[in-house]
């Protein structure tokens, strides 16, 4: 006799309108209809009930940059913003451009974690990007076509190889475009005039027009509404230049000094005119200590914590009437997983039962709320609406301000060669993966 479901959602407003009970099992939704005996029973009468997000850019820092944020505390962060998945970059400390350096970072991620993760490669011209795809990489990048703090820019032709290689692996490559003008950076105008919108545009084009053989593109982090208009393949775009303009900060803040950078108000609204086009909506969650953010201008680093803040600030703007609630749940949900290959969450049988309950009322972003080791926020004073509760796999993560211990899951990428089968591997490979644990047996 089949045991019971582990968990129902009762009285659930789906995204269509219509009420239902979602029944939960072994991690994936069994049924949506009415509900009937379960473990545990959670009323979600007066809750926006979504499909959990999915964050396909976080920088977990971790290792020497442990100050700045871990997968420890990250991965809290991730929670309590209703992420139950994120995408690490491999712009680590040191850079994942080696097997055994990527494997070392799935390790720490697998005894850290709270959340389900996925690991990107690394790219540079000696990158073995073979071995990093029987690693497990879920894809490659973000690939720099411009400097940015802890990674290494890829020329042209250096690009143009990359991408071949990864065209013929079946990967996906993530573009960080970008172009830099020569000048002293020391502050946020010059920063946008050094990076400006033209250069963004004109890096994207080159991108394209380097990627002869067709490999499968995906924008970062795009800062323009020029940029997005001429992009080909997915397209991202991160809560801050959806929601924060150079103007109304001061132009020496080094808390809000990040690649790209934050634009001009008529830059924002430009873009945020764009959003019909944008696929995805990643937070590029990439935490600095307040000190680090304290130094002189040219000497601060660039990037700031937002896994957290990401979906609230959107369901603010979904209380508002800004956005529609299907659109955040495509752009935050949907997508992402598409994107990468993983099981979507949702409310239809087999989904993957991952989901964040919101009220239906908004509260003021302030530091001392959130969990990230960085302790602060670009988006303090800002309205959002932050889960009540979060379900990883079917099971309460957090509720209220409390953790607790899922099972959270590695995803590896299409070409991942898993220990079991290493017997049909090269010797070469096969010794990257010795110490690796299959995902299925953690």
């Amino acid at each position: 006799m089949e045991p019971p479901p582990s968990l129902v959602l009762a009285n659930v407003q789906l995204p269509e309108g219509r009420r239902a009970d979602i029944t939960i099992r072994d991690g994936r939704v069994v049924h949506a209809g009415a509900g009937g005996v379960a473990d545990q029973r959670i009323d979600c009468t007066g809750l926006f009930v979504l499909p959990a997000a999915v964050d396909v850019h976080v920088h977990m820092r971790g290792g020497i940059q442990s100050a700045k944020e871990d997968w420890k505390t990250g991965s809290a962060s991730a929670l309590a913003g209703g992420v139950t998945v994120v995408v690490d970059q491999p712009n680590t400390v040191p850079p994942l451009t080696t097997p055994d350096a990527f494997l070392a970072r799935v390790r720490e991620a697998q005894e850290h974690s709270s959340c389900s993760f996925a690991i990107n490669s690394g790219v540079t011209p000696d990158t073995p990007v073979g071995a990093m795809w029987a690693a497990g990489a879920m894809a490659f990048g973000e690939i720099f076509f411009a400097p940015s703090s802890y990674g290494e820019a890829l020329d042209t032709a250096e690009l143009s190889r990359a991408l071949g290689r990864i065209r013929a692996l079946g990967g996906l490559a993530t573009i960080h475009a970008e172009g830099i003008a020569p000048g002293e950076d020391t502050g946020l105008a010059v920063h946008d005039a050094l990076r400006s919108p033209e250069r963004e545009r004109d890096a994207v084009i080159a991108v394209q027009a380097g990627n002869p053989d067709g490999c499968r593109l995906h924008f970062c982090h795009m800062s323009t509404a020029a940029a997005v208009e001429v992009a080909h393949g997915t397209v991202e775009v991160t809560p801050h230049h959806l929601f924060l303009s150079r103007e109304k900060i001061s132009d020496t803040d080094c808390r809000f000094k990040v690649n790209p950078p934050i634009r001009s108000e008529n830059e924002r609204k430009k873009l945020r005119a764009q959003w019909n086009r944008i696929d995805i909506v990643a937070s590029d969650h990439a935490p600095n200590t307040v000190e680090e953010k304290a130094l002189p201008f040219p000497r601060a680093p660039s990037g700031m914590p937002g896994v957290e803040t990401m979906v609230p600030l959107l369901m603010a703007d979904v209380l508002d009437r800004k956005i529609t609630l299907p659109d955040l749940i495509r752009k935050t949900a949907t997508v992402p997983a598409a994107l990468i290959g993983i099981p979507p969450s949702g409310f239809a049988p087999g989904d993957r039962a991952d989901f964040a309950l919101y009220p239906r009322s908004a509260v003021t972003v302030e530091p001392d709320i959130l969990h990230s080791k960085c302790g602060w926020t670009p988006f303090e004073g800002h309205r959002a609406i932050f889960p009540k509760l979060v379900i990883l796999g079917g099971t309460v993560v957090y509720r209220e301000g409390e953790f607790f211990r899922a099972h959270p899951t590695w995803y590896p990428g299409k070409g991942y060669i898993p220990p079991s089968d290493q017997r049909v591997v090269p010797d070469l490979v096969r010794s990257q993966h010795e110490t690796l644990k299959s995902p299925h047996n953690r």
